[in-house]
C-alpha cells in the first residue's frame, strides 16, 4: 500500500508540473501572437533561421522560447501518460485525461509548425489556440484528479452525499460548451485583427458579436456559481468550483474594462495575455466541473474510488 501511495504522490507532482508547463506554453503562444514573432525563426521548423540556437533577436528568442517550452510540455505529457497507464490502472478517467493532454499537445504543436512553414488563416490560428485550450484543460483535470486520488489514498473513503440533478448536470455541460465557443470567437477576432481581415460591415461587427457573447457568458457563469453553491451544500468540491468560476469571470470583466482604457502598447499586450489566461483557466475549471457532475449523475453508482480498490 505504501508503494502505491508513493507512486500516486509522484504522479500527482508530475501532473502538476505538466499542467504548469502547459500553462506557460499557452502563455508563450499568446506572447508570440501579440508580438508578431511567429516568423522570428523564419519559415523553418524545428531549426531557427537555419540554426539550432537562434540569433539573438527579440523575435527569434520569443519564438524559440515558445518552441522549447512546448517541446517540454510534450515530453512531460508523454511521461504523465505512461505513468498513469502503468501505475493507475484503476483510474481509467485519469488515463484518459493524460491521453487527451498528450494528443492535443501534439495536434496544436503540429498546427504551430504548419503555421510557421505555411501561412494560415485567422480561423485556423484561432483553432490552434482552441486546441491548446483543450490540452491545458485536460492537464488541469488530470492534475486535480491525481491530487484528489492521493488525498483519498491517505484517508478513509470519502462519503459521497448523493447525486446531482440531471438538469444541473446538463446545464454545466452546456455552459462549458458555450464557454469554448465564446473563447474561440475571441481568439478568431484577435487573429483577425492581427491579420487585418476583420470585416466591420454588415449588420453586426465581429467585435460587437464577441462583446455580446462575452456578456452572455458572464450571466451564465454567475448562474453556474449560484446553482453550484446554493443548491449543493453537501458537495464541497462542486461549491468550490462554482465559486472559483465566478471569481474568474469577475476578474475577466475587470481586465476587459481595463483594456478599454489602456493606450500604451507594451502594457496593453500583457493585459491581453492576462485576459487570455484567465479565460483559459475558467474553461479548465468548467471542464473539471463537467466531469464531476458526470461522476455524480443520478444514473451512476456512487462509490468512492478508494472503496472500489478495496
Amino acid at each position: 500500500m505504501n508503494s502505491l501511495n508513493n507512486k500516486i504522490r509522484i504522479l500527482k507532482w508530475l501532473a502538476l508540473v505538466t499542467c504548469i508547463v502547459m500553462f506557460l506554453a499557452t502563455f508563450g503562444g499568446g506572447v508570440v501572437t501579440r508580438t508578431d514573432s511567429g516568423l522570428g525563426c523564419g519559415r523553418e521548423f524545428p531549426l531557427c533561421n537555419g540554426k539550432l540556437v537562434p540569433a539573438h533577436t527579440i523575435a527569434s528568442l520569443i519564438e524559440f522560447s515558445h518552441r522549447s517550452v512546448s517541446a517540454m510540455a510534450g515530453i512531460l505529457s508523454i511521461a504523465s501518460f505512461v505513468g498513469f497507464l502503468l501505475f493507475m490502472k484503476h483510474r481509467k478517467d485519469l488515463q484518459l485525461f493524460s491521453l487527451l493532454t498528450l494528443m492535443f499537445v501534439i495536434i496544436q504543436g503540429a498546427m504551430g509548425a504548419l503555421a510557421v512553414v505555411f501561412s494560415q488563416s485567422a480561423a485556423v490560428m484561432g483553432l490552434h489556440f482552441g486546441f491548446a485550450l483543450i490540452a491545458f484543460a485536460s492537464a488541469t483535470m488530470m492534475t486535480l484528479g491525481a491530487w484528489q486520488e492521493h488525498a483519498d489514498s491517505r484517508h478513509t473513503p470519502r462519503l459521497i452525499p448523493g447525486p446531482v440533478s440531471r438538469g444541473f448536470r446538463n446545464f454545466i455541460w452546456l455552459s462549458t460548451i458555450y464557454t469554448y465557443i465564446a473563447v474561440y470567437s475571441g481568439a478568431l477576432l484577435s487573429h483577425s485583427v492581427i491579420q487585418k481581415v476583420v470585416n466591420i460591415g454588415g449588420f453586426i461587427s465581429p467585435l460587437l458579436l464577441h462583446q455580446i457573447s462575452a456578456g452572455l457568458l458572464f450571466v451564465i457563469i454567475l448562474a453556474v456559481g449560484h446553482y453550484s453553491y446554493r443548491y449543493h451544500p453537501n458537495h464541497r468540491d462542486i461549491r468550490i468550483l462554482g465559486v472559483v468560476s465566478v471569481l474568474l469571470i469577475l476578474l475577466q470583466v475587470v481586465i476587459g474594462i481595463i483594456l478599454l482604457y489602456v493606450n500604451k502598447p507594451e502594457i496593453y499586450m500583457f493585459i491581453v495575455l492576462g485576459h487570455m489566461l484567465v479565460i483559459a483557466s475558467l474553461f479548465s475549471i468548467l471542464a473539471y466541473l463537467s466531469y464531476r457532475v458526470w461522476q455524480l449523475s443520478p444514473d451512476r453508482k456512487f462509490v468512492s474510488t478508494q472503496a472500489q480498490r478495496t
